[in-house]
């Protein structure tokens, strides 16, 4: 899925193939403090971005579970006491937002507001309290949106996404190239399907009979199914725990079709308050839990996909895509973060740029895939000097493990963590390393991170603007020999004891020997 999130690669004469960084731009910059407000169904929740706009960093995030839609297959109306939960929450998120200056602020809501027959009547209520004026957007509009979220983390991505809600639950196609195809709502939200009459087996039948309708209108087997909401992250937590998954990171968590029929039948004989000890999901979403069991395993029944993958990106996340001018839209999400990151809390901003130049030529014949893990390594190579220097390596990993960073695999984020580690480390003995987390990345994966982080300890060491102006790495992998040419008068200075016994190492991690000349 890595290529995906690459789609678009800018070739720059100075800045290379990612070309010159958009974070810093005016576009961006007036995205930098993006407020969405997003009532749903069962959850109303205040999210604000801030940092790189590209991959933004969540500023703000807080959710009340309202159940707005709670007794609609019933009643028809919102849920009195999820109304009057929902516009304090309102009040305060109001509050919020005018407190941090917030601008733009979007307030939307989906499916439980859309369809309740009092629903303008909450409108104007909250526009009357709160001053937010709800934009309602239909089934077919939220799903275009979620979709647009999934995209934020990932530009190219094909396949199916689903989001579903409280009320309703919405697909649609992702075509690759950041287009968007066919977009359908459907009435298999939780809380909806709660309210059904004839118990387990109408439901059932209900749910068939609807998934029949959706997968008439796409009928091609999806490559890839995108799993948006909460019901389904909570779905995948459980899978984690069933599994041993040794990372905790569910955005771009991967199920198959067989481990998610596992999963759903280990939901039906665990007591919920097992399931919710284990996972530490709230009691309101692990109610819905059951039901929106019934949802997936006849989704996964009837679409057939290969895989699915759980994005933490939705709605929200949609609706600051939307604001993004096409340049940005295109932009790799982990490069921009990245360089966001060096540009904020590096020793010496803009030399991750000049660190990839120099030890580019060991990674000559890479693909793509694996130099922009370089590139990023490069880039977050500094960001945590404030460490204390026992732990650097622990939180070096750690952060690209578990940072809020779109565009990577669970593999690409432990390889990239490795490196990480191992640039302050030569050894992860000593740390708090998880070796579970070396069954999600190939052996050969292993050694190259190993092999990267010791090439960024070693090119460190020539912290100058350019470090290639006084020192060069070239790699004869037939002759086993790695070769530093010192150029200049100090590049010779700065190759001292430690740089050499790093160059050494550097050079056993390649299996090569190693030699130092001077040249030109």
């Amino acid at each position: 899925m890595m290529g995906e999130a690459a789609v678009s690669i800018e070739t720059h004469p100075d800045w290379g193939p990612f070309g010159a960084p958009l974070f810093d731009g005016p576009e961006a910059r007036a995205l930098s403090r993006v407020g969405v407000i997003d009532i749903g169904s069962n959850s109303v929740r205040l999210v604000v971005f801030d940092g790189a706009a590209r991959s933004p960093a969540y500023f703000f995030n807080e959710k009340i579970l309202c159940g707005l839609g709670a007794g609609f297959a019933e009643t028809g109306r919102l849920s009195p006491d999820g109304r009057a939960r929902a516009l304090v929450a309102l009040r305060r998120f109001a509050a919020l937002a005018k407190g941090m200056d917030v601008s733009p602020l979007l307030t939307v809501a989906t499916a439980a507001v859309r369809e309740a027959e009092d629903g303008p009547e909450f409108r104007a209520e909250v526009e009357a309290e709160t001053g937010l004026k709800i934009v309602v957007v239909d089934g077919a509009e939220e799903a275009r949106l979620a979709a647009q979220g999934v995209l934020l983390g990932w530009p190219g991505a094909q396949g199916l996404i689903c989001d579903i809600g409280g009320s309703s639950m919405e697909l649609a196609e992702l075509m690759g190239g950041g287009e968007i195809g066919r977009c359908e709502t459907s009435d298999l939200g939780p809380l909806k399907l709660m309210g059904l009459k004839g118990g387990k087996k109408a439901m059932r039948a209900h749910i068939k009979t609807r998934m029949q309708e959706l997968h008439a209108r796409f009928p091609d087997p999806p490559e890839r199914l995108f799993l948006v909401g909460g019901s389904w992250r909570a779905i995948a937590r459980i899978d984690m725990e069933r599994r041993g998954y040794p990372l905790k990171v569910l955005h771009e968590y991967r199920m198959t079709p067989k481990a998610i029929h596992e999963t759903i039948a280990y939901i039906a004989k665990t007591d919920i308050d097992t399931l919710r000890a284990q996972t530490g999901t709230s009691e309101a979403r692990m109610r819905l839990v059951p039901w929106a069991s019934e949802v997936l395993k006849r989704l996964v029944r009837e679409f057939r996909p290969r895989e699915v993958a759980i994005s933490s990106y939705g709605i929200r996340e949609g609706l600051l895509y939307e604001q993004m001018p096409d340049a940005l839209r295109h932009r790799d999400p982990l490069i921009e973060a990245t360089r966001h990151a060096e540009s904020v809390n590096a020793r010496m901003p803009g030399f991750g740029r000049a660190l990839y130049r120099f030890v580019e030529p060991l990674f000559t014949n890479a693909k793509p895939a694996r130099k922009r893990l370089v590139r990023a390594a490069c880039h977050l190579h500094d960001v945590s000097w404030r460490a204390h220097p026992d732990y650097r390596a622990e939180v070096c990993f750690d952060n690209a493990t578990r940072a809020n960073l779109g565009g990577m695999t669970h593999a690409e984020r432990v390889f990239l963590g490795l490196a990480l580690l191992h640039r302050y480390k030569s050894s992860r003995s000593g740390t708090n390393f998880d070796d579970r987390l070396l069954d999600l990345v190939p052996e050969r994966d292993v050694i190259q991170a190993e092999i990267l982080g010791r090439a960024v300890r070693f090119g460190a060491m020539f912290a100058l603007d350019r470090p290639t102006d006084h020192g060069a790495l070239r790699l004869y992998p037939k002759k086993k020999v790695l070769e530093l040419t010192l150029k200049t008068d100090a590049g010779r200075d700065l190759f001292g004891e430690v740089a050499e016994a790093r160059f050494q190492a550097l050079a056993g991690a390649l299996g090569a020997e190693a030699m130092v000349r001077d040249g030109p």
